[in-house]
């Protein structure tokens, strides 16, 4: 029997999937969170970090399946120096995320953080205040929503917002025509332009080189005055500092961020607390059944590989003629 080893415990409601060809195991209660990995044929990977040190200590291992479509926190070339698949769920957070985004979105537009708080100090304290007299909130209809991203979250993203009215346009220079005039999206040539005629922004793109810090005090400047900001990517997108800058001196209207930088934030985080700035724990994805699809997604294709079949989301296709080269010497 194969191992596939989960990060924190072997979920029950999966065990049906692939107990007829593996054997599920984990750290369980063990101090060392890579405990028993030395035994395994393939990884479900979530929040941990994997380098080749890690590695090393699994000397069987086929495949590292992340349960999400991010894998920044697997280093693509050790594992491909290991003869080692990795593989993503890309299709799996697509609708949960995007429904995520849409949520902070209207939540910032409409401040219904502060307007609650409002509300609640009205009825503690008794005093008559002019709620409603006070609230300042956005109308999203015929506004720009500017993506930066049209992936599949940022499809997804650009359908619900047309559907309520709003203008969309996205900057991404790796897609082609045909997907923006599919999608109704109207194409940014530059960040530049998009970042300064949009009211909302919202990020949907890979954390990398060429990302890393990409939201900083210059893009932030050049951002449309009282605009939103949303991010449901990666929080190293984003400089934190030039955020809370751009917040501080009012150019924003506020901001919506289901990522931060680090992950959780920090106590003293500055963004935390404020009224016009709404943040979740990096949950965009965790619906209930976003969260199954993540797992299966990428459960699926642990097994194909386990049969000697390719995933069909390889990372690093290039090495998957040697990972099946394995996969048959390990089969005498």
């Amino acid at each position: 029997m194969y191992k596939i080893w989960f990060e924190k415990s072997v979920p029950d409601d999966y065990r049906p999937l692939f107990e007829n060809v593996a054997d599920g195991i984990c750290p369980a209660d063990q101090p060392d969170r890579w405990h028993s990995l030395e035994g395994a044929d393939a990884v479900m990977a979530g929040g941990n970090s994997y380098d080749a040190k890690c590695m090393d200590r699994a000397p069987r291992l086929l495949i590292i399946a992340r349960t999400g479509i991010g894998y920044d926190k697997v280093d693509i070339a050790a594992a491909s120096a290991r003869q080692i698949a990795v593989v993503n769920a890309p299709d799996a957070p697509t609708v949960s995320t995007a429904e995520q985004a849409i949520a902070l979105m209207f939540s910032v537009a409409r401040r219904l953080k502060s307007v609650e708080n409002a509300l609640n100090h009205m009825l503690e304290s008794g005093e008559s205040t002019n709620v409603w007299g006070d609230y300042r909130a956005l109308e999203l209809q015929n506004k720009q929503l500017g993506l930066v991203g049209l992936g599949r979250i940022g499809g997804h993203v650009s359908g619900v917002a047309r559907a309520i009215g709003m203008q969309v346009v996205a900057y991404d220079p790796y897609v082609g025509d045909d997907r923006f005039s599919a999608l109704g999206v109207q194409r940014a040539e530059s960040l530049e332009a998009l970042l300064g005629e949009s009211d909302v922004v919202s990020l949907h793109l890979p954390l990398n080189k060429q990302t890393h810090k990409l939201m900083n005090a210059r893009r932030f400047a050049q951002m449309k005055d009282g605009a939103v900001f949303i991010n449901v990517s990666r929080g190293g997108h984003v400089d934190e500092a030039a955020l809370v800058d751009a917040l501080d001196a009012g150019r924003l209207f506020g901001a919506g961020l289901d990522v931060t930088d680090p992950e959780p934030p920090l106590a003293d985080n500055p963004l935390l607390g404020r009224h016009n700035v709404v943040i979740t724990p990096h949950v965009a994805s965790a619906t209930m059944v976003g969260k199954r699809r993540l797992v299966v997604h990428a459960l699926e294709q642990v097994l194909q590989t386990l049969r000697g079949e390719r995933p069909p989301h390889l990372i690093n296709p290039e090495v998957w003629d040697a990972v099946h080269a394995r996969w048959k010497n390990a089969h005498g």
